[in-house]
Formats: structure tokens, C-alpha cells, sequence
């Protein structure tokens, strides 16, 4: 028996990488715990965007994500990313060209024609997706519990692997948190089709459709441990990027706001670590939905390795 501690996407995924290799598996979340970070999470499978500031192993690892996601829930939705900047920041487009690849040069409104007059030019990240964060889990979930996994909150019968998050910070004492604030809006006068990042020296966003005129706006990088509700500022800065995108955002109904805190390592990027009888999963930073199919999979493949040999 394996336990899996957390229900966060890292959790998930490990469980789902598992339970496909035949492996006895439990999952386990503490009683009237909060939802995970990745509950407040854009969704973006966005390998090449991230490369902008990513090391080459987060870009290399989400590269087979969309692939590994596609597999398994239905809501993930194959229209690339679309990269825009205003007038003032051009230079920023420039840049962000510079630092990334798998992208090509096009005018935003032959692609979201609700932006014409809006942006001259963008990149199109073509091979990029998104999906529904919560339906995406949800899924997985559902899976789990169609192939015998079981969900409780009771003590761990097995092999442990801690997916906690910042719930493990005193095991693992370099994790540090990352703050991230997010809008959930109602705009059903905007029509976008794929996720749009609107470049900004100081708090560039990204505005991620959810259908029905349901938009996720994110997502701040704050850091900080504080929990709690949205800062007045993050609220203001998603607010106005969002409107830099469309006017039309203005009218929308603001529908939820959310913040949460992301499990980092000093160099954001995820790692596998055996600490005593316990196997930590964590260290996700931003890129939780990117790169833990593929960490998953590495974990999954060493541990049935390992159970096969001592068979």
C-alpha cells in the first residue's frame, strides 16, 4: 500500500500515476482542511511562455503535460496562448520573443477578433492548452475512485508520500511560500477562446476563459507567508490589466476572488526528495499543473521498479 498525503494537484497526479501501474494507493487530506493552491490555479499547460522565466527543466518536464492531461479529463482545450503587450511596453513583447521559442508573429485579432484595434502585433504560442483547474482534479478524483482508491482522512496504512505542500515546510525547511492572488469574473460582453497574457514591466497577467463568459484573471507573485484574503492592490492591478485586454471587462461581475500559497524551493523548481521512511513530492512554485504529470510519472516508474525488484 502506498498513502498519498494531499489532494492538491501533486497528490493527484502521483496517485493517478500509481494507481494506472497497478499499485495500492490511499489517498489522504486532513479533516476540514482548506482547498489546495491548485484549486486557485490558471490551469495553463504553457511550457513555452514559462521559459521566459523558468528554468530549462520546468519548460522541458511540461512539454509532455498537455499530452499526459489530454489522457485523462475533458475539459482541456488545445488554442495556444496569444501574448499581447500595449503600445507603451512594445519593447516587452520584444524581450519576452527573445527569452522563449516555439512561437511565430501574428496580428491578435486574426486570432481573437474581439481584440482588433486593441494590439498591433503577438506572439502565438501554438502548441500551448489550458484547461479548468477544478474540473481537471475533480476528474482525477473520480478516476482514483473508479479503480478502487480510497479517500479518507484516517491515519496512513503504507509507503508515504508527502504532496502537502507548505503543510510539509517543517520537514523540508528551504520550502518557502510564494503568495498568489486571483479574480474570477463574469464578462459575458468579452469573447476570448485561448488564454491571453498581457505583458506589463510591473504585474503582467494572464486571462484564462473558462466558456460561458467566465474568465480567471491572475495571478500575483507575491513574497510572502501570509494567507487571507486579496490585497485592495492585487485586486486593482488584475483589475486594470484585465481592462488593458478588453473595456468591456470593466462591466464584468466579479464573481470570486481567491489567494493561496505556493509550496517553492529556492530555484521554483519541483523536486522528488527521500527524507527517512517518508518520499516528499513538492516545491511546485507556479508550475504545479505543468510539471506534475511528469514528476508523477518519475516517481511511479522508480517505485514500481523498486517494488518489482524486491519481488
Amino acid at each position: 500500500m502506498i498513502s498519498v498525503l494531499g489532494m492538491g494537484v501533486a497528490g493527484l497526479c502521483v496517485a493517478t500515476s500509481l494507481a494506472e501501474r497497478g499499485l495500492q494507493v490511499e489517498v489522504i487530506t486532513p479533516e476540514g482542511s482548506p482547498d489546495p493552491a491548485s484549486w486557485l490555479a490558471g490551469g495553463m499547460l504553457a511550457p513555452f511562455c514559462e521559459g521566459e522565466s523558468a528554468p530549462d527543466l520546468v519548460v522541458k518536464m511540461g512539454q509532455s503535460a498537455g499530452d499526459w492531461w489530454g489522457a485523462r479529463v475533458g475539459s482541456l482545450v488545445r488554442m495556444g496562448t496569444l501574448v499581447v503587450a500595449p503600445s507603451r511596453d512594445v519593447s516587452e513583447l520584444d524581450r519576452f520573443a527573445r527569452a522563449t521559442e516555439a512561437h511565430e508573429w501574428v496580428n491578435p485579432a486574426e486570432l481573437e477578433p474581439d481584440l482588433e484595434t486593441r494590439f498591433a502585433r503577438g506572439l502565438f504560442f501554438a502548441k500551448e492548452a489550458h484547461m479548468d483547474p477544478r474540473e481537471a482534479m475533480r476528474s482525477l478524483r473520480t478516476r482514483l475512485e473508479a479503480m478502487g482508491v480510497r479517500f479518507h482522512h484516517g491515519p496512513s496504512t503504507g509507503q508515504i508520500i508527502d504532496c502537502t505542500g507548505m503543510a510539509a515546510a517543517a520537514q523540508l525547511p528551504d520550502l518557502r511560500a510564494v503568495r498568489g492572488e486571483m479574480l474570477a469574473l463574469y464578462a459575458p460582453d468579452v469573447q476570448l477562446t485561448r488564454t491571453v497574457r498581457l505583458l506589463h514591466p510591473r504585474f503582467p497577467c494572464y486571462i484564462v476563459p473558462r466558456g460561458d463568459g467566465h474568465y480567471m484573471v491572475g495571478a500575483t507573485m507575491v513574497e510572502s507567508a501570509r494567507n487571507g484574503p486579496v490585497s485592495a492592490r492585487a485586486v486593482m492591478e488584475l483589475l486594470s490589466t484585465a481592462y488593458t485586454v478588453h473595456p468591456a471587462f470593466a462591466e464584468a461581475e466579479v464573481t470570486e476572488t481567491g489567494s493561496g500559497l505556493r509550496p517553492s524551493f529556492p530555484d521554483n523548481i519541483p523536486a522528488i526528495r527521500f527524507l527517512g521512511d517518508k518520499i516528499f513530492m513538492n516545491g511546485m512554485y507556479r508550475h504545479g499543473f505543468l510539471t506534475a504529470p511528469a514528476l508523477a510519472e518519475e516517481l511511479a516508474a522508480s517505485l514500481t521498479q523498486e517494488i518489482a525488484h524486491a519481488g
